[in-house]
């Protein structure tokens, strides 16, 4: 498995990540024997990077990745959760709640500190009152070694370009959708975030299953044109006898600018074969084939969060 530094963190993460939100059956009932299964198989074929957050599964997620990774060394991974977000519509950036959660991730996670803490889903949040009291926060577990290094997540590319223009010291940011097959807007985002050495962290990158052959969920926020245009794409590949979701995920993976790409399952089978295709060359010939099936969505993504936080 390759891997690439992330930002000037000093630490390598593999280019395939593990997320957490299937390990808390946020997408369908799994059993907790398969879903270690999963984290065990991730780790032995180099997947190094875990991804998880309170708000998966309601703590679920965290708690079945906490008893996979107990048995397992823990210099031989990076971990990294989140804070702020509890629930579809509970969000609590107050210092009070963000030192809580990490105690409660920690207890979950069983180990005595995270590699990575990240404000998750800022756009939900005042940023103002984020960036100037929930980040030092941060900064203050960071310097009680609880915390090795900090990040903000979100979807709104607008948020990252907020905290640029705001000053905050970031290790990480993590967005999501936005760098896949018909969307590669986060790409104009990484030379701002290069030069001030910002690891990136890319994650779904079947864009929250529009990329693959299941399809999204009915709860799936993007518009039906969207939804349309990944069904087509999907219908070309399986004529083809190939996976979507494979070349998406080979696709987010190949940008070296990005460190990791975190793709969610709760499969052992399935994060093998994520695994192997992020080891084989992209068949150009197919993505270009998929690239015109979905070039009338190009860079077309959903509005989430605050407005102002959108604009």
């Amino acid at each position: 498995m390759q891997h690439r530094p992330l930002g000037n963190t000093g630490l390598r993460v593999s280019v395939l990540g593990l997320g957490a939100a299937s390990l808390g059956n946020v997408y369908g009932e799994v059993d907790e024997s398969t879903a270690i299964a999963t984290v065990h198989r991730a780790h032995a074929l180099g997947v190094d990077f875990f991804d998880a957050s309170p708000y998966y599964g309601r703590t679920r997620a965290e708690t079945v990745l906490g008893k996979a990774l107990c048995s397992l060394p823990r210099h031989s991974y990076v971990l990294a959760s989140k804070c702020g977000r509890d629930d579809d519509t509970q969000f609590d950036f107050s210092p009070a709640h963000l030192r809580a959660s990490l105690e409660g991730s920690l207890q979950r996670l069983q180990t005595d500190h995270l590699d990575l803490l990240q404000l998750h889903d800022v756009e939900f949040g005042d940023l103002a009152a984020i960036f100037d009291h929930g980040l030092p926060v941060l900064h203050e577990l960071q310097r009680s070694g609880k915390v090795r290094f900090v990040g903000i997540t979100g979807l709104p590319l607008t948020v990252f370009r907020r905290a640029l223009q705001h000053g905050c010291r970031l290790d990480t940011v993590l967005s999501y959708c936005h760098y896949t097959l018909f969307d590669t807007t986060l790409a104009a985002l990484l030379p701002d975030l290069a030069v001030r050495g910002i690891g990136v962290i890319s994650a779904s990158p079947t864009a929250m299953g529009l990329l693959s052959h299941h399809g999204p969920r009915s709860w799936h926020p993007a518009p039906a044109a969207v939804k349309a245009c990944c069904r087509a794409a999907d219908a070309l590949c399986r004529a083809r006898g190939r996976d979507l979701a494979e070349l998406a995920i080979q696709f987010a993976c190949s940008h070296d600018g990005i460190a990791t790409t975190v793709c969610g399952t709760a499969s052992p089978e399935e994060i093998a074969a994520n695994c192997s295709a992020v080891q084989r060359p992209l068949d150009r010939d197919l993505l270009h084939a998929v690239q015109q099936v979905l070039a009338p969505i190009r860079d077309q993504s959903w509005v989430q969060g605050r407005p102002e936080n959108n604009a």
